[in-house]
């Protein structure tokens, strides 16, 4: 029995150390996995891999929820099945309407020229604003 196949049936059995024991080794493959997953992933996702790891494994050794891991492989296995709905939930979140789903990704001169073509417009409304609300003070006196 390897050592990782020895912590996760420690971890089935309710042993809080053995989840602190398991991360080292297996550190450098879910990295590895993680790094993969990442490369499908539009470029500026703000999620690391580094993150993707640690909320993967926080998911795979939570000891409240007792899971059984037949082996070392299918440890592997649930991870990158965690790693992969983690990606998903992200993505449905980003398309809430909440969290800026439906929005058009403007460059910033893009926006600047609208404002910049629009400004005398802005000032206008400004200024009748201003003398609607100097006309209604007069009036209220």
């Amino acid at each position: 029995m390897t050592d990782v196949t020895r912590i996760l049936c420690a971890i089935e059995q309710g042993d809080p150390q053995a989840a602190e024991q398991l991360l080292p080794l297996v550190y450098d493959e879910l990295r590895r996995l993680a790094a993969e997953k990442m490369a499908h992933e539009k470029p500026g996702e703000t999620l690391q891999a580094t993150a993707l790891v640690h909320e993967a494994y926080i998911r795979l050794v939570d000891v409240d929820k007792a899971q059984h891991w037949n082996s070392r492989g299918h440890f592997f296995a649930a991870a990158a099945e965690a790693m992969r709905r983690i990606l998903v939930e992200r993505v449905r979140r980003k398309r809430r309407l909440r969290h800026g789903g439906g929005c058009v990704e403007v460059e910033l001169d893009e926006a600047l020229a609208l404002v910049d073509s629009r400004a005398e417009e802005v000032v206008a409304l400004d200024e009748a604003l201003a003398r609607a609300w100097l006309y209604r003070k007069i009036a209220e006196k």
